[in-house]
């Protein structure tokens, strides 16, 4: 995410994913429909809040005719990422131990989820050798 300081609001990770889902730029109209379930927002709230994501410069907004186009400029996996470690800096203290165990410890993750992650772990040490 590089110089981006500014995070998402809940909202906006919603516009995100969205538009994150899409293969192809995306108009206003669209997230509207696709955030219908959601979020019944009128048309002119989602073009404000896609106007401020492209501020903040998460998505890059090109005219086409009379409407525009909104492309991510941040992919959902370096944002995952970014978000991850500030998530275990400012929680955990940059311990992912203490986070599993905190997590463990709360019942937000289970002994599968445990093993899950020992496969996981196991799984990358073998492609390191």
């Amino acid at each position: 995410m590089g110089g981006r300081t500014k995070r998402l609001g809940d909202a906006e990770l919603e516009i995100m994913q969205v538009i994150w889902s899409s293969e192809e730029p995306v108009r206003s109209t669209y997230v509207q429909q696709q955030l219908k379930n959601r979020r019944d927002w009128p048309l002119p709230a989602v073009a404000t809040a896609l106007n401020r994501l492209v501020e903040k410069g998460y998505l890059l907004c090109e005219k086409e005719g009379r409407g525009n186009l909104y492309r991510p400029l941040v992919s959902a996996a370096d944002y995952q990422a970014a978000e991850g470690r500030s998530l275990l800096h400012r929680l955990y203290g940059d311990s992912f131990t203490g986070m599993v165990a905190a997590l463990y410890r709360g019942k937000a993750i289970s002994r599968s989820d445990l093993a899950e992650l020992r496969d996981f772990l196991d799984t990358l040490e073998r492609e390191e050798e």
